[in-house]
């Protein structure tokens, strides 16, 4: 199967490099003199704090420009998934606005607050606390950065598997704009703005809006209700000002607000009720059949998923003298959710619950950042940030309980809140050698403090087995110190090769889903050691570019949540991984008119020890750890025919391949996804009027039906629901740009 799938992807490598050569080489033979200056863009990145070129920055890190980001027809953030090796990035567990991310094998898709997320999200260099409301749309984005391996010595808050910068558009003092207006199935409709202008001669302001709404590609076939829509309305305001040539400052405002139909998936297992008089009783049992984007709730009221997400960012530079700058970056943000969540998918009130969250963030972040003119750079910081996670929950079961045949009433509530305060200090040095060598060293000082409060009442007709209320309280704190250092070698203009070592940590927590003492716990935090070797080079007078690393990490006390019996949930420090793989990004300008990219992932997790207290004689060291696919692909082509009358047109097509993973850390069979391709394209026509353009395009266009996350609470009702990515898609867009 596996020689079979990457005989797919060479075939469809070559394939797209043989039709760009054919329908380039018009563009080849018109003006060989331009085709001998043909060169890529110099690709410009700020991941070590500073802009600097990707081919001279020795990190793995993997860019899309706002003209990138369109050919790739990306409106949310899942809209990357397999864009970048090694990394998967899909929407959250029966969330509409959840971002489960996985970069080589770490990450965190469970989006209750006591967890923290495993690879980092920032906008304009501020941190996203949560995964909840992590899954923005990208109307207004400048540049995305995606860094590979753990981060810590140049970041506010440190991350374990990686970090994805969301750089917005900046005005510049010129006066622009963009109106957009988007229509497609399932009801879709869109319209986005963005005006950028001069407000004086020392300030620039910028706003950005969004409308989005459609139906929903799940259907109640008995209601017709609609599921998983979305009907979203954002806006972002940006000022900007340089009072001279040593101040400057920028303020950012942003305000999201949806209100989603529930998420739903489909239920993959045969669904159970447990009689207390013994036995268990079958209540549901799945057709087997490929999922047909049709299901059920238990939730008949309009119940929905509600988010309300706003921040304010000022962010200040000032160059103290011709070396020191200081950066200062003060954010607050606020996160309110009110979301019914049908874990078990189906019209049986099994595992239905009601979260409502209001969480809040301040944080402060100020470097110095240095620059000798003479090979010496880097930065010096300090990082505070305290949030509260303030939440109240619902959970509606009476369908599982039952006594001698009859039904008992169910009903568990939960009050808790969690409050962290986080420090960090950090810093790291580049150091060019000389003309070949570079070296670059960093150290990182986290301390996480955390306080849990907790209370759960339970009330059921089961009576003292089950009813009564619980609560505790618990602190604790845990710190570390977290070094990086890599060495680089510049072969010759065109070829570069690094080296790394860097350690990475992940707070630890408690147990948010604790309804009895036995469940009152905290988990250790996890660590991760990556060892990496890559290169950076150029060919064919710099139309080919090639980014490469291989690397090695070993990852402990990796953070499980497992389900023991129907009440007890507990999270564990279960496992130690080993995690290697190889990564290699390309980019072709084949001719002025023609380009293609591609990127493809390899990767080897296993367990070195899992340890499970449930089956403490079972050996699990042989489990497949969660969202961690052998194989990422992606293949892209890009073809631009100008059109004798004036015109342009712009045509472009990507493929992107997921291996086979495991969506649960149990390995429950059937929440298994095997190899899948999806296929986009799309062409934009541009208007002998450059102002005009119009877009015609669809998204998975071989109508794949594809698992993309899980639920898995097979000790309640035997719950394993998936799922699904959107089926074939197409839709007709208008933009008019001035």
């Amino acid at each position: 199967m596996k020689k079979s799938i990457l005989n797919q992807a060479i075939n469809l490598t070559l394939l797209s490099t043989i039709l760009g050569w054919q329908v380039g080489q018009p563009a080849w033979a018109q003006n060989n003199q331009e085709d001998e200056a043909l060169a890529l863009d110099d690709v410009k990145v700020t991941a070590r704090k500073t802009e600097e070129s990707l081919q001279e920055v020795p990190v793995a890190v993997s860019t899309f420009s706002r003209e990138e980001l369109q050919e790739a027809q990306a409106e949310s953030l899942d809209s990357l998934n397999g864009a970048v090796p090694n990394m998967n990035l899909v929407l959250g567990r029966g969330s509409s606005s959840s971002a489960n991310v996985y970069i080589r094998g770490i990450g965190q898709p469970d989006a209750l607050q006591t967890f923290d997320p495993g690879v980092g999200i920032y906008i304009d260099g501020v941190y996203l606390s949560r995964i909840q409301g992590a899954l923005m749309n990208l109307y207004d984005v400048e540049r995305i950065e995606v860094l590979r391996g753990p981060q810590g010595t140049l970041y506010g808050k440190n991350t374990i598997g990686g970090a994805i910068n969301v750089v917005t558009r900046q005005a510049t003092g010129e006066t622009t704009g963009t109106i957009q207006v988007l229509a497609g199935d399932y009801g879709k409709t869109s319209l986005n703005a963005y005006y950028a202008g001069a407000v004086s001669n020392s300030t620039n302001f910028s706003i950005s809006t969004l409308y989005g709404l459609d139906n929903g590609f799940v259907t109640d076939p008995i209601t017709q209700q609609h599921y998983n829509d979305r009907d979203n309305t954002s806006f972002r305001v940006k000022f900007n000002s340089a009072n001279n040539d040593r101040f400057n400052w920028q303020l950012t405002m942003d305000y999201t607000n949806q209100e989603n139909a529930l998420s739903l998936g489909n239920p993959e297992a045969t669904l159970v009720a447990v009689d207390l008089a013994g036995g268990v009783v079958p209540l549901y049992v799945p057709s087997g059949e490929e999922f047909d984007f049709q299901s059920s709730s238990s939730f008949r009221n309009d119940e929905n998923q509600e988010l309300r997400h706003w921040g304010i960012s000022f962010i200040i530079d000032y160059d103290i003298n011709d070396v020191w700058q200081m950066r200062s970056i003060t954010a607050h943000r606020d996160l309110q959710s009110d979301s019914f969540i049908d874990i078990d998918a189906s019209t049986l009130e099994l595992g239905d619950v009601f979260v409502g969250v209001d969480q809040n963030q301040f944080s402060q972040e100020l470097q110095m950042l240095f620059n000798n003119g003479n090979g010496l750079s880097g930065v010096i910081g300090a990082y505070y940030m305290q949030e509260d996670v303030p939440s109240y929950q619902e959970a509606y079961a009476d369908d599982f309980l039952l006594y001698d045949g009859f039904p008992l009433d169910f009903l568990r509530t939960i009050a808790d809140d969690l409050e962290t305060t986080s420090y960090a200090l950090f810093t790291q040095a580049n150091w060019q050698i000389n003309d070949r060598w570079g070296m670059s060293a960093g150290i990182r000082y986290s301390k996480d403090e955390k306080k849990y409060f907790r209370t759960t009442s339970t009330l059921s007709d089961a009576g003292a087995f089950l009813n009564g209320t619980f609560s505790f309280n618990d602190k604790d704190s845990w710190d570390s110190v977290t070094p990086m250092i890599s060495v680089d070698y510049q072969i010759n203009d065109n070829h570069m090769l690094y080296t790394s070592v860097s350690k990475g940590f992940k707070s630890g927590g408690f147990n948010g889903r604790a309804n009895g003492a036995s469940d009152v716990s905290s988990f250790k935090p996890e660590t991760v050691w990556t060892y990496e070797f890559g290169g950076k080079s150029t060919f064919l007078n710099n139309r080919l570019r090639a980014n490469y690393a291989v690397f090695s990490s070993d990852y402990e006390d990796f953070q499980a949540r497992v389900a023991e019996d129907i009440s007890s949930f507990p999270v564990i420090n279960a496992a130690e991984l080993s995690i290697q793989g190889a990564e290699i990004e390309l980019a072709w300008l084949i001719s002025t008119n023609t380009y293609f990219n591609s990127a493809i992932g390899y990767m080897d997790a296993e367990y070195d020890q899992f340890f499970d207290f449930r089956r403490p004689d079972e050996d699990r060291s042989d489990d497949i750890p969660p969202f961690s696919p052998e194989w990422t692909f992606n293949l892209g082509f890009h073809h631009n025919i100008p059109i004798s009358t004036g015109g342009n047109l712009r045509l472009s097509t990507q493929a992107s391949y997921i291996d086979d993973m495991y969506l649960s850390v149990d390995n429950q069979e059937a929440l298994t996804q095997e190899g899948y391709w999806v296929y986009n394209a799309h062409a934009t026509y541009e208007f002998a009027n450059p102002a005009w353009a119009l877009t015609i395009g669809g998204k998975n266009l071989g109508d794949e039906v594809y698992k993309v996350e899980a639920q898995e609470f097979s000790s309640v009702g035997n719950i394993q629901t998936a799922y699904y990515g959107a089926p074939r898609t197409w839709y007709a867009a208008i933009t008019y740009n001035f």
